[in-house]
């Protein structure tokens, strides 16, 4: 069953977050994560949520999911954004 990490990210440093997301991207590629969405434009439809840069990351399974955000590849990616970066993130089993 396919699995879901959705993250808004308010970015409070963006010439340092580039470090991270170097850093995410080869931890992404390695883990085999499908970017379905990052950081596109968002529209509140209802609600009083106002994200700000939305990812949404596919997996083959919440285990392959769980295996990338404990990778040390996503670890370094993580400790680059220390600081630079507030972050929200979920792990969503699919149907």
């Amino acid at each position: 069953m396919a699995a879901y990490i959705l993250a808004n990210v308010k970015v409070t440093n963006p010439t340092q977050y580039e470090d991270y997301r170097r850093l995410s991207t080869l931890a992404m590629k390695e883990h085999g994560a499908e970017v379905l969405v990052r950081g596109g434009k968002v529209t509140v439809l209802e609600g009083d949520w106002t994200p700000e840069r939305v990812v949404l990351l596919k997996f083959p399974t919440a285990e392959a999911a769980q295996a990338f955000y404990d990778s040390p590849e996503y670890g370094a990616a993580r400790q680059a954004r220390e600081g630079i970066a507030v972050m929200r993130m979920v792990l969503i089993e699919g149907v």
